[in-house]
């Protein structure tokens, strides 16, 4: 393993963990030394048994001390507010780190707001949010990179082109659909087989704590964000259907392309996006659609992928001056 980066995952039990340490063990440049949870005793393949055959490495007892002595980053898919408790210690220990969690995406007062009372304000001020689309240059100096939410990755991307065009103070509705696995692998009743086979519902509308990440991140007074998440039965993928006025006469498509034209994983589609197609992916596929001042915005990520684990990966690659497409999967789950 010589010459290769040591990094770590902390929080490989949950789905996030998984896709996290699946990229991890085909990348070129990154050697996978440190896999934890909060329990330990145990290999990745009994956790995983997907994995059976491929790796059996052990999972540890999460331990800073060990973790600090063996990689230079650290991957946290862990909880909001257990990720903050270690953070604070790896980032003193000269430890990079790539937080999985919100704990490090929003100002504090909006954070305490919708989450919980925040135990690291001096690290938080120096957070990158990690969306590369915004942030590209701040993410290759940044030691502690908050990764964004899946919601507000779907959102965020399909917006950010057509901001200028908006009309201001006018209403932002984010109509936005998730697989099941978004819920990650805690049981609970709405995520029961029976509850979600077959159904359709909404969850938290209007109140659900992304809509404040997407507003923060778009410089949008939060009471102009309507944001309203549906839980779908299917395992992985995300859509947004974003619904914008807008005040001048334009080529949306043209608007869209050229914004985009450099990106390396968004892709313009020329009809409505599906997920399917985005599926074990880092891609986000976008499609426009203009009728008079209205437009619909329509936006695929797999939510595992390009809303946790790849994106991850991403703004790890380039934290460590390695090109940020390198082991980033790129070919769908067809069909």
């Amino acid at each position: 393993m010589q010459n290769r980066i040591n990094v770590g995952v902390v929080g490989a039990t949950g789905y996030t963990g998984l896709e996290l340490v699946k990229i991890l063990l085909k990348h070129p440049f990154f050697h996978l030394a440190y896999i934890a949870n909060s329990e330990g005793g145990t290999t990745i393949n009994a956790l995983h048994p997907s994995l059976n055959g491929v790796c059996q490495e052990e999972v540890k007892k999460a331990d800073i001390d060990a973790i600090a002595a063996t990689c230079k980053l650290v991957f946290l898919a862990l909880p909001h507010k257990t990720a903050m408790a270690y953070v604070k210690p790896l980032l003193k220990k000269g430890v990079k780190v790539v937080d999985l969690s919100a704990d490090y995406r929003l100002p504090q007062d909006i954070y305490e707001e919708f989450y919980c009372s925040h135990t690291d304000s001096d690290n938080l001020q120096h957070a990158v949010y990690g969306l590369v689309e915004l942030n590209r240059e701040k993410i290759k100096s940044a030691k502690l990179v908050a990764n964004p939410g899946c919601f507000p990755t779907s959102a965020i991307l399909g917006l950010l082109p057509f901001l200028e065009k908006r009309v201001v103070n006018t209403p932002i509705i984010i109509d936005a659909k998730t697989g099941v696995s978004g819920a990650g692998k805690k049981l609970s009743e709405t995520t029961h087989f029976v509850h979600v086979n077959d159904n359709l519902f909404a969850y938290n509308p209007l109140l659900h704590r992304h809509a404040p990440e997407i507003a923060n991140k778009l410089n949008i007074p939060f009471d102009e964000i309507h944001f309203v998440p549906h839980l779908v039965p299917v395992t992985r993928g995300m859509l947004s259907s974003i619904y914008l006025q807008v005040a001048d006469d334009f080529d949306a498509e043209s608007v869209l392309q050229e914004y985009y034209r450099d990106a390396l994983h968004v892709r313009v589609s020329k009809t409505p996006v599906d997920m399917k197609n985005v599926a074990g992916t880092n891609f986000c596929d976008i499609y426009v659609q203009k009728k008079g001042n209205m437009l619909f915005i329509t936006s695929a990520i797999d939510n595992l992928m390009r809303g946790a684990s790849s994106q991850a990966v991403v703004n790890a690659n380039l934290m460590m001056g390695i090109d940020e497409a390198v082991a980033i999967p790129n070919i769908a789950y067809v069909p």
